[in-house]
């Protein structure tokens, strides 16, 4: 799986003029899922996500967790994660899993951050989405389940 993580002060995403997921404070997690991926790897991510030290602590450094600081997340399906752009001008999506096993792990990444206790809200998988957010920092950062980077 691949996510890239974005701090943010408040999201939400539109289908068609309907919001369909909102947060406060938080991250808006764009995850793609790939052909070799597993539910070890959505476990693995949503730990990980949980517990990154990216939120500032009494004196100012980066040293609490979403958890620590009560965050919330939104998280957004993005199989264009495993867009390979090495080869000519047309991304080869090759590696994305099928929509059905993208579908599935998705759903267990979210179900692995809601039951660490992170208010988390989606958006509609497979649909055409409109994500407004604004960024904190800004901190972004990309997330690999296979550690590639």
């Amino acid at each position: 799986m691949r996510a890239v993580v974005q701090r943010v002060k408040r999201a939400e995403v539109r289908i068609d003029d309907e919001v369909v997921g909102r947060i406060g404070r938080g991250f808006v997690v764009l995850l793609g899922v790939g052909k070799a991926d597993g539910e070890a790897a959505g476990e693995a991510l949503a730990e990980k996500i949980a517990n990154l030290r990216i939120w500032d602590d009494d004196q100012g450094k980066m040293n609490r967790s979403l958890l620590e600081a009560g965050g919330q997340v939104l998280c957004v399906s993005q199989f264009t994660l495993y867009g390979d752009c090495r080869k000519g001008r047309r991304p080869s999506y090759d590696q994305a899993a099928s929509p059905e096993q993208a579908a599935h792990l998705y759903e267990i990444f979210v179900r692995s951050l809601r039951g660490r206790g992170i208010p988390t809200e989606t958006g509609r998988f497979r649909a055409m989405m409109d994500v407004e957010l604004v960024n904190d920092g800004p901190v972004t950062l990309l997330l690999d389940s296979d550690r590639l980077f």
